[in-house]
């Protein structure tokens, strides 16, 4: 099945958060795969939000984010937690909007090209008791790109992204 996106203008994000968030349902519907469905959302948000240099996730293995599915330039292998937007966003389990990399202490430089990033954390279950799957990682060459329409947006994808796998363990679990 083809599935074709364009990308979005965002004058009205809650809007067009809302009209991503039936694409990407409709894209996940049917599908548990985890890795299918990182690759796919992954993808959808990266072709449809403007200014964005790289979208994917770190999932958390063995104690520390590990890259999984991504749009962009390569990317930082692993990440320790606490380490970074990233390690920060999921190690206190909320979503942090980072208007100017270069000012957040301890920032990593994956892309030297991004300035402003967002990272939500996926949480299966309730956001302070259940487990830590891993964030959902945007970086944007614009600084003060993201704001909290986007934090609110990007967390329903989020949580959409998680629902679509909550009936299996593989990344709670990994083989």
């Amino acid at each position: 099945m083809s599935h074709a996106v364009g990308r979005y203008q965002f004058h009205d994000k809650p809007a067009d958060y809302a009209r991503l968030a039936q694409e990407l349902g409709a894209l996940l519907a049917g599908e548990s795969d985890p890795i299918a469905n990182a690759a796919n959302t992954a993808a959808l948000v990266f072709e449809a939000l403007p200014e964005v240099n790289w979208a994917g996730f770190y999932f958390l293995k063995g104690g520390q984010l590990v890259v999984g599915p991504f749009q962009g330039r390569p990317a930082c292998v692993r990440i320790a937690l606490g380490s970074g937007v990233c390690g920060t966003a999921a190690v206190q389990r909320r979503t942090l909007v980072v208007p100017d990399v270069l000012e957040f202490p301890g920032h990593i430089a994956c892309d030297p090209a991004s300035r402003s990033e967002i990272v939500v954390p996926l949480i299966a279950g309730d956001a302070r008791a259940g487990s830590l799957l891993g964030v959902l990682d945007l970086d944007s060459p614009r600084a003060a790109r993201f704001d909290e329409a986007d934090a609110r947006g990007l967390e329903s994808l989020a949580g959409l992204f998680v629902r679509s796998i909550r009936e299996t363990s593989a990344l709670e679990n990994p083989a």
